[in-house]
Parts: C-alpha cells; sequence; structure tokens
C-alpha cells in the first residue's frame, strides 16, 4: 500500500478531479475534491527591509490564508528573487532583470499565531540598485503570486561619527560631533553627508529623533529635568537614488538638570526691633520655590554677607545679630529646590536706621 501525506493527497485529488471533470464531466469519488487553488497561498504583502554597514535584513510574514480563505496548515517554503542593476545603466521602464531565485525553508504557522520569516543579503556591490521579491509555495508545485518588491541603494557606509558629546542643561541637551568626511573603505566621502540622532530614556530602547540634519550639533528639548539620557549618532550619504546609512557612533549620557533660579524677591523692607532687625518681603510666585536667603552690609563695607535663610511658607527673617549703632542694608535672593539650589539675584538694598 502506497502512504501519502495529507499535501500530496490533497494534490491528487485536486488533479484527480480536474481530470474527471475534463474526460467524463464528473467521477465516483464520494468524498468532495480539493479544488487547486484551495491550496494558493495569498501573496505575502509586507516585504521590508533594514539596512546596515553589513548589508540588508529583509523579512516578511508568513501567509495564514489561502487565496480562498482557507487556513494554511501544511508547511511552507519561500522562493527569494533578487536583482541587481548598476546605478549607470538603471532603467525605470526596463523589466527588472531577476535571476533564479534562492530556496528558503520556512516552516509551518504555530496554531492560529504568526511567524516571520528573515534573510540577511550580503556581500552587495557599491553603485548598485537591489530589487527583491518572494513567492511562499506549498509543496513543490503550488506557488504564490509575487510578493510587492523591494528595492534600495548600496554604496559603501559612511564611518561611524566620532566625538559625540552631550551636556545637560535645563530642559535640554546640547550635543555636538565631528564631522564624517570618509566612507568605511577610507576613501574620501563624496556625496552629502547627514545625521541621524538616535535616544533612549532611563536605559531604554534608542529611538529615532526627528529627522535627519546637516550641521554637527543640536540641542535636544524634547527632554525632561531629572531624567538620565543616551545617545547614539548615525552619518548617512545621501544619493539621487536613495540613501545609505553607516554603524551609529558609541554611546554618550547627558542628564538635564533646572537652572532657572526663582524671581527676585521684591518689596523688601526691615526695621529694628528688641530681639533684632526684622526684614520681610512680598512672596516669590514659583513652582518650585523653597525659600530666601538673607545677606547684610554694613556702611562702609562693599559686599553684602550671607546672615541666614527663611524656608517656605515664611517671607520674614529676623538677623538677632546685627550689629547696633551702625547704618545697615539688607538684601534677599530666593531659592528653589534643586540641589544644589538655583538662586536669584538679589533684591534691592533696604537700608535700616540707627
Amino acid at each position: 500500500m502506497i502512504r501519502c501525506n495529507g499535501l500530496l493527497l490533497k494534490i491528487i485529488l485536486a488533479v484527480s478531479s480536474l481530470g474527471c471533470l475534463l474526460t467524463f464531466g464528473g467521477c465516483g469519488y464520494k468524498d468532495q475534491p480539493v479544488p487547486p487553488q484551495q491550496l494558493v497561498p495569498t501573496p505575502v504583502s509586507d516585504l521590508g527591509y533594514q539596512l546596515d554597514e553589513t548589508g540588508a535584513a529583509l523579512s516578511w510574514s508568513f501567509p495564514s490564508k489561502t487565496v480562498t480563505d482557507e487556513a494554511i496548515t501544511d508547511p511552507i517554503r519561500f522562493d527569494l528573487y533578487r536583482a541587481d542593476v548598476s546605478v549607470d545603466s538603471y532603467c525605470k521602464t526596463c523589466p527588472i532583470p531577476f535571476v533564479e531565485p534562492i530556496s528558503l525553508p520556512g516552516g509551518t504557522l504555530p496554531p492560529g499565531g504568526r511567524k516571520t520569516q528573515t534573510y540577511q543579503a550580503a556581500v552587495l556591490q557599491p553603485g548598485h540598485l537591489y530589487f527583491f521579491k518572494v513567492r511562499s509555495k506549498i509543496g513543490w508545485w503550488i506557488e504564490s503570486k509575487d510578493s510587492n518588491i523591494v528595492s534600495f541603494l548600496w554604496h559603501t557606509p559612511p564611518m561611524a561619527p566620532e566625538g559625540l558629546t552631550a551636556i545637560g542643561g535645563d530642559n535640554q541637551n546640547t550635543l555636538k560631533w565631528n564631522p564624517v568626511s570618509r566612507h568605511q573603505d577610507g576613501t574620501p566621502m563624496t556625496a552629502p553627508v547627514r545625521y541621524q540622532l538616535y535616544r533612549s530614556v532611563g536605559g531604554g530602547a534608542l529611538t529615532q529623533v526627528g529627522e535627519p540634519i546637516s550641521t554637527t550639533s543640536y540641542s535636544d528639548t524634547g527632554v525632561e529635568n531629572g531624567k538620565t539620557y543616551s545617545y547614539q549618532l548615525q552619518a548617512i550619504n545621501a544619493y539621487g537614488q536613495g540613501t545609505v546609512r553607516g554603524p551609529r557612533s558609541a554611546s554618550v549620557t547627558a542628564n538635564p538638570v533646572d537652572r532657572t533660579p526663582p524671581p527676585v524677591p521684591q518689596g523688601v523692607q526691615g526695621l529694628r526691633t528688641d530681639v533684632g532687625v526684622k526684614i520681610f518681603w512680598e512672596h516669590v510666585d514659583a513652582g518650585d520655590l523653597a525659600g530666601y536667603r538673607v545677606y547684610r552690609r554694613a556702611e562702609g563695607e562693599n559686599k553684602a554677607t550671607f546672615v541666614g535663610e527663611a524656608k517656605l511658607p515664611y517671607n520674614m527673617f529676623i538677623d538677632s545679630k546685627a550689629p547696633q549703632k551702625v547704618q545697615l542694608f539688607y538684601l534677599v535672593s530666593s531659592i528653589d529646590t534643586q540641589n544644589p539650589a538655583n538662586e536669584s539675584a538679589k533684591s534691592s538694598e533696604v537700608k535700616i536706621s540707627d
């Protein structure tokens, strides 16, 4: 007895059914035969690629249905078609010269799940355009239609940027780097170069920041004070037929810090009391206000010296050690909650009479 697997049995039934219909208009099968189209996978529609300094990483999803919307349970394999054309000889209206396909093993889909196939295209020639498409196959004869076609330009990638620095500021990080002027093989750059910045927050995944820029500095204002940010940079060559990206730079980190002091206190007044000189002022309106610092200068002195702090909610200070029978001048500043605190400029002096 000849034993057949499920796929072979489907094919035999399909062919036999077609033969019976052509010859007799019917046959003696009591089971319903499988029409051939029920076995054809739907075309792959999400063929994509990612370029790096080593080549192109292609990926696509396994088809899960046939063209008649039947679930695919049989093993699938793939034929990957490739074409490359020199930029100098490329013709937009000419047929793409695909060569014999590369056969790739696939497998079966997990029950009710998804599966992705990948392929690394390496040994690419500089100055060439590359085209790829894929077909899904069940067995040796049943084949899908073509997938979407992807294409890209390949040149020797630029070198990774060097000298990347990042300095934290107030709600911003300032980045600078050295210009990239050579390809990875050491040849001078001939195409325009742009730079793509990548950023992560708190050790998370790197994500692209904006679009590529042509300058060698960048002020990242999309950050928050108190968080840690990591950066990498990538050089990109722009050609008429596309772009080529180089490897990313080494990582640098920056911590934006609040460097903005609260406003200067206003309305400072003072008077002598039995317990010392009492200084008071109007409260400052600032969300991160922590308190105030008080300074004193005696007549004849050029510089005021610090005499104490008033923490919120107070806007008054008593200088119990103020010298007697000396004309005094007081100034007040405000401070925020940072460590070390950001301090405002000092207020206007208020004169305390003897």
